[in-house]
């Protein structure tokens, strides 16, 4: 049989990787994209060690600028005319304010514009496949995402601090959400489920920006705190698990794998519609939607 092929973004560190070794197990073409041709390569390394039948292909480029997901969708929709598994990983907690060379929040052009687009992208390769899963990594974190305001949110580059950070990444994590149900909704009948979930808390290079995080890290991997493990289960469980692709834009928890309702107003279809919109508008603007 023809191996699934797998999209994944984020995968050369934290849960990416860890789904990326699982995913391998079971027979997957991996297909990765990257930044770094380093890590890139040690992640191949690895793989190839436990499972060294596993094909593995890179693509590089800088998810925080569009310019470069758009191309580097491109360049895999040109290589596989057929996918099977979006996973839309890649994230960013940034501890202070910092705007893309596009004029985009990066933490807002990293976890929210980037997997939107790529999806876009890559959309026409998953309908190919018949049946296809997309699956969108959020968090609880969402339930501290201050006051959605759209479409200013998409392009606020207003300072913040480290402490103001949670609240801005919350809000990524919520839009994530809303882009599930939206796209849910919109690819109904083409054989594509598209859902989202809670890792929960995981220990991984997420908090790298702060100076004690190497610290922190070994002090919960030594209380067994945080096992990235768990979170990475419930990724591998929606691209794999008969009972999700039955389901579409919902969002399900880590562990227990049932079905939770995000925070208000995540939950509103006209919000969802309204901030689908208002992404497309924007991005079209920018030159790199269609």
């Amino acid at each position: 049989m023809t191996k699934p092929i797998v999209v994944i973004t984020g995968a050369t560190s934290g849960l990416g990787r860890i789904v990326a070794m699982d995913l391998a197990k079971r027979g997957a073409h991996l297909v990765m994209t990257a930044r770094s041709k380093e890590k890139a390569e040690a992640t191949r390394q690895w793989i190839k060690e436990s499972s060294p039948s596993t094909k593995v292909d890179f693509f590089y480029g800088d998810l925080s600028l569009m310019k470069d997901v758009k191309r580097v969708g491109q360049e895999i929709t040109a290589a596989f005319p057929k996918i099977d598994v979006l996973v839309n990983n890649a994230g960013l907690h940034a501890f202070e304010q910092r705007s893309t060379s596009e004029g985009f929040p990066e933490m807002i052009a990293v976890n929210y514009l980037a997997p939107w687009l790529l999806t876009q992208v890559l959309e026409p390769s998953l309908r190919n496949a018949g049946k296809a899963r997309i699956v969108n990594v959020a968090s609880e974190a969402s339930r501290n995402h201050g006051i959605l305001k759209l479409p200013g949110d998409l392009t606020d580059t207003t300072p913040f601090t480290a402490r103001g950070s949670s609240a801005i990444y919350g809000k990524t994590k919520l839009l994530n959400i809303m882009f599930t149900a939206e796209l849910g909704r919109r690819l109904t009948g083409t054989g594509i489920s598209v859902n989202a979930l809670n890792p929960g808390f995981n220990v991984t290079g997420l908090g790298r920006e702060l100076w004690f995080a190497p610290i922190l890290e070994r002090i919960l991997k030594l209380l067994h705190i945080g096992d990235p493990r768990k979170g990475a289960e419930i990724i591998t469980r929606l691209v794999v698990d008969p009972k999700y692709q039955k389901v579409t834009g919902g969002y399900f928890n880590v562990g227990t794998g049932d079905s939770i309702g995000p925070v208000s107003p995540g939950g509103d279809t006209e919000m969802q519609n309204k901030l689908w919109r208002a992404t497309a508008d924007l991005l079209e603007q920018k030159g790199v939607l269609n």
